[in-house]
């Protein structure tokens, strides 16, 4: 447990990346206060701490240190990057702190972009899901992981991959910042469970498959620790349970959002109905309260000679 405080390396991909978001954000965040905008301290909170915080200690703490020399720490650290710090960066709501600091026409140009179709390919729930749910099975059960552990060229750029497509997909899910296309929360509701189940297989898949990156770890020489078997089972275990942890605390979230989004839907229709019923009260006090016509004294002649003799005509007015 002493390691958890004591074990620190230095990540210079991990430093640089963290502090230009950081510097980026703070100062767009600041500049967006200064013209006036409501900006939430509490997703500053989030963005700084939740998310680049676990972010630069998954590089430089314990997590870091050992990444490369047992499986489950390695397992954990795709499982932070992967739903823990991207879901806390997209809660503290980048794209709109970065709106916020802009000028009319770089708003504009930002509202374009994201309205592109570029941007809309990648924020379909398709795409999102897609990405999210491979992502795990392709590294961990391909030459890529090993890769990983071997050169620290490709274990950066793959750790910035692992962050940058869950942005991408809690972006698209939490729908905090503007997006391209609002969908239901129903449906980010339904694809959480269907995330967890393929967390799960994955878990399953390590506990009970054939050892990776057997070369590797078998080149380290490690005598401490658990063996390679009970190192890959715990790995598992991780992805499995704590995967499915996650995926439960994002789910009331989910759940949170779609009773927020019902009640906003349903209060829109309340709306409409009071307008609609307002707009037919109205119409009918008009007709009720508008002047009756007035018979014309004189009666359209058809040409009768009675017509014109006013003793007459009144008689069979009459």
């Amino acid at each position: 447990m002493s390691g958890l405080v004591s074990a620190w390396r230095w990540d210079t991909s991990t430093v640089l990346v963290v502090a230009l978001l950081g510097l980026a954000y703070g100062y767009c965040f600041a500049k967006g206060r200064q013209r006036g905008e409501r900006l939430s301290t509490g997703r500053l909170v989030t963005f700084l701490l939740g998310g680049l915080g676990v972010w630069l200690y998954c590089g430089l703490g314990m997590i870091g240190v050992y990444s490369d020399t047992l499986f489950w720490v390695r397992a954990l650290q795709v499982l932070l990057l992967l739903y823990l710090v991207p879901f806390a960066l997209a809660a503290g709501g980048p794209l709109t702190v970065l709106r916020a600091a802009l000028g009319p026409p770089g708003r504009k140009r930002l509202d374009a972009m994201l309205s592109g179709s570029v941007a809309r390919l990648l924020t379909h729930p398709a795409t999102a899901s897609m990405l999210i749910l491979l992502l795990p099975w392709a590294l961990f059960l391909s030459p890529w992981y090993e890769a990983v552990l071997r050169h620290g060229g490709v274990d950066a750029v793959t750790r910035i991959l692992v962050v940058a497509i869950g942005f991408l997909y809690f972006y698209s899910r939490l729908q905090i910042d503007p997006v391209p296309k609002h969908f239901t929360q129903g449906l980010s509701l339904l694809i959480t469970i269907a995330e967890s189940l393929a967390d799960g297989i994955l878990g399953i898949v390590l506990w009970l498959g054939p050892l990776i990156a057997t070369g590797y770890y078998s080149s380290l020489g490690r005598t401490w620790g658990p063996d390679a078997r009970l190192d890959q089972t715990i790995g598992a275990g991780i992805l499995w349970l704590l995967g499915d942890l996650l995926g439960l605390i994002y789910s009331l979230v989910v759940m949170r959002a779609f009773a927020a989004d019902e009640k906003r839907k349903a209060s829109e229709m309340d709306a409409e109905l009071d307008a609609a019923e307002e707009r037919r009260a109205r119409r009918k006090t008009v007709s009720r309260t508008a002047a009756p016509v007035e018979e014309d004294d004189e009666p359209v002649s058809t040409g009768l000679w009675w017509e014109n003799d006013p003793q007459l005509r009144d008689r069979f007015r009459r």
